[in-house]
């Protein structure tokens, strides 16, 4: 098989992963109310449903997450690629979401971490999952840290 030929099917391949990944990740995690698909390793994950910023639909995403005096934190790394993730341009549009842990369903409303708070929750998180130290030098944009607060 020609060089170029294995590129174009490596490609097609990534493609194929990269969007079905997600929905068998919430497919499984619906199912099962996360107990499969809820964590993986050391990391926990959520499901985030939130409006599409040009369609109005609701999109859900499975993010890792760490908590941080009740909220939920989220990082929109995207691999360290150079634009932001679709989910967290759409929570600039419409912060106001929901997260689903487990059996539980919470409306929450997101937020950029301020540049102080930022740096706090970012050496936190790094410290505990270096890929996104990794994936920061990846890129020349800041990596967002989203705070998901739940709604009383």
């Amino acid at each position: 098989m020609p060089p170029q030929q294995k590129t174009g099917i490596r490609k097609a391949v990534e493609h194929f992963v990269l969007r079905t990944y997600p929905q068998i990740h919430v497919f499984l995690y619906r199912l099962t109310n996360g107990s499969v698909a809820g964590n993986f390793g050391a990391r926990n994950f959520l499901l985030l449903t939130m409006t599409g910023r040009k369609s109005g639909k609701e999109y859900t995403t499975p993010l890792p997450y760490t908590l941080d005096n009740g909220r939920f934190i989220v990082i929109a790394s995207n691999g360290g690629a150079a634009t932001d993730p679709q989910w967290s341009l759409n929570l600039r549009a419409n912060p106001q979401a929901k997260v689903q842990i487990g059996q539980k369903t919470l409306a929450v409303t997101a937020s950029e971490a301020d540049p102080e708070e930022r740096k706090r929750l970012w050496s936190s998180i790094t410290s505990q999952f270096s890929n996104y130290a990794d994936y920061q030098r990846r890129t020349t944009r800041e990596i967002p840290v989203v705070i998901l607060t739940p709604k009383i």
